[in-house]
């Protein structure tokens, strides 16, 4: 028998019902969140600079990828913090100058990022201006002077060095107040076993472990509160700019700290 003109053997089976439609959908949505919050927890997270304490190192409106795995996990890599289990698993100890976000010990619903100076056992203090660990003075050597806010939030140049940790690590401090700052004269900071205690780079506009939580400082930082290693700034905008405001880009991006390593 002749087939109507047009119409083609194949084109009279049932034709399959797609799996389309508001199911699927919802479906997609939630495996990109579980696989967001994997990301989350276990690989890198995001987060932006809203102070001055890292100063020259981090920037306001920087915005770094913080590594979860480098020191294992503890509740505070889990979003919200639940209390699931304490301590830390697949741990590895943080080295002396790595750049730590960390929960704040007070109230862990703050974010904290400053600079590991001293370790579990280690004797920590400033004495006009100048470091001691473990009793001996920190090396350090002026370099150009960094333009930044003064005390009274004026721009100006301050006086900059190259610091030279134990173990090597070198980095950049200011010193806005030079060596006559609040917090540049203490007593001896002996840190607990399972803490650190942390500075910003920015010595003399940094809240950190030199001021106590009684005073609303940071205090020893216990190693379940660490989150990870600031690893790259991947973005920036200027202070006072909104990140996702994209009309104003091109002039409002600082495209030269763009994928610079936090070091």
């Amino acid at each position: 028998m002749t087939e109507p003109l047009g119409l083609r053997a194949a084109d009279t089976k049932p034709r399959k019902q797609g799996k389309g439609g508001l199911g699927e959908t919802v479906l997609v949505i939630v495996q990109a969140l579980l696989i967001a919050v994997v990301i989350k927890t276990l690989v890198f997270q995001s987060f932006n600079i809203p102070s001055g304490s890292m100063i020259p190192t981090l920037d306001i409106g920087d915005f770094v990828f913080v590594s979860k795995y480098s020191y294992g996990y503890s509740r505070y890599s889990i979003p919200f913090g639940p209390n699931l289990f304490s301590g830390r698993i697949f741990a590895s100890q943080p080295r002396r100058g790595d750049v730590v976000v960390f929960k704040l010990p007070r109230d862990t619903s703050q974010d904290y990022i400053k600079r590991v100076i001293g370790l579990p056992g280690d004797r920590i203090q400033m004495i006009k201006g100048r470091l001691y660990i473990n009793g001996q003075m920190v090396p350090r050597e002026p370099i150009a002077d960094v333009v930044t806010e003064d005390r009274f939030g004026h721009s100006a140049k301050v006086p900059t060095y190259r610091e030279t940790l134990p173990g090597g690590v070198s980095h950049t401090i200011v010193e806005i107040e030079g060596d006559t700052g609040f917090n540049d004269n203490t007593g001896v900071f002996e840190v607990p076993a399972g803490n650190y205690f942390m500075m910003g780079d920015n010595r003399d506009n940094s809240s950190d472990s030199r001021i106590s939580p009684d005073l609303g400082g940071v205090g020893f930082v216990p190693f379940e509160n660490l989150v990870g290693p600031a690893r790259m700034i991947y973005f920036s905008v200027k202070e006072g700019d909104e990140a996702l405001q994209f009309w104003r880009w091109p002039w409002s991006v600082r495209f030269g700290r763009l994928f610079h390593l936090v070091r």
